[in-house]
């Protein structure tokens, strides 16, 4: 990848399989949830999924899931909480139970999101930890998502890149103590970019619905995309790009935006 070249982006949203969205526009009236993925699918070429992150994945359910989309749909699948933010000291048998339910998914996987808690701060055994984790879960594409600005060391970054895994860039709130947005490129192969919305009370009050609740302007993501995404664009091979901000169906729509202004 030259400096003067810009690599591809696929877009997507965290997520699919909310029923607000159909009063919201984005599904018609009366789909129904096992529908969801294939509509979806006409919008947009990759999903990030989330609901790898609230219950153990099963190989059953995803090879179901699977058959719903389109031969050349892409997923990205987050970690299940027992191992980020719930972990206990038998972990390393929900490594094994995750390996084995995702591995319906490794044609059509991009990656898979490790998305850390804020109070996984850079600590000897949080370290310890995270080696380890990435160490069982070699094999797999992998993306780090931290939460703790204490993370920001280039050190941090280097042990990523030793270890070709990508990480996440963020668009958050300015919250204290928060990981900051970065341009940084770990992976050469893959960068990954998630939009939580800028929702700075909402994200403090930590209720879902409103930490998400929030609708980039236009202006926004112009100027998101001349400050961060091309100089990523500059240093990957690929990019994925995924919207978080899912209240009212407010993710496929800057979504959509977004797809038009990279084809522009």
């Amino acid at each position: 990848m030259t400096s003067e070249t810009l690599c591809p982006v696929l877009v997507g949203t965290s997520g699919y399989s909310y029923t607000e969205w159909v009063d919201s526009g984005f599904y018609p009236q009366g789909t129904r949830t096992p529908e969801m993925l294939n509509i979806y699918a006409r919008s947009f070429p990759i999903v990030e999924l989330n609901y790898t992150w609230y219950q153990m994945v099963r190989a059953e359910a995803i090879s179901r899931m699977i058959s719903k989309a389109p031969e050349e749909f892409l997923f990205a699948a987050k970690l299940t909480r027992t191992l980020t933010h719930e972990r206990d000291r038998n972990w390393q048998q929900e490594v094994k139970k995750y390996r084995e339910g995702i591995r319906p998914l490794q044609r059509q996987l991009t990656v898979i999101l490790i998305q850390l808690p804020s109070s996984f701060d850079w600590s000897r055994n949080n370290r310890y930890y995270l080696a380890h984790l990435l160490d069982s879960l070699h094999g797999f594409p992998l993306a780090v998502e931290f939460r703790h600005v204490s993370w920001v060391r280039d050190s941090v970054f280097a042990e990523l890149e030793k270890r070709h895994v990508t990480l996440v860039t963020v668009d958050a709130p300015p919250v204290r103590g928060l990981f900051p947005c970065l341009d940084v490129v770990t992976n050469p192969d893959l960068f990954f970019v998630r939009f939580h919305g800028r929702n700075k009370q909402g994200w403090q009050s930590e209720n879902i619905q409103k930490k998400f609740d929030y609708c980039y302007t236009d202006e926004e993501l112009q100027q998101w995309n001349e400050q961060y995404l091309n100089p990523l664009r500059r240093n990957a091979d690929r990019g994925v790009v995924f919207f978080n901000n899912h209240v009212r169906a407010q993710a496929p729509a800057n979504g959509k935006f977004f797809q038009e202004m990279l084809l522009q």
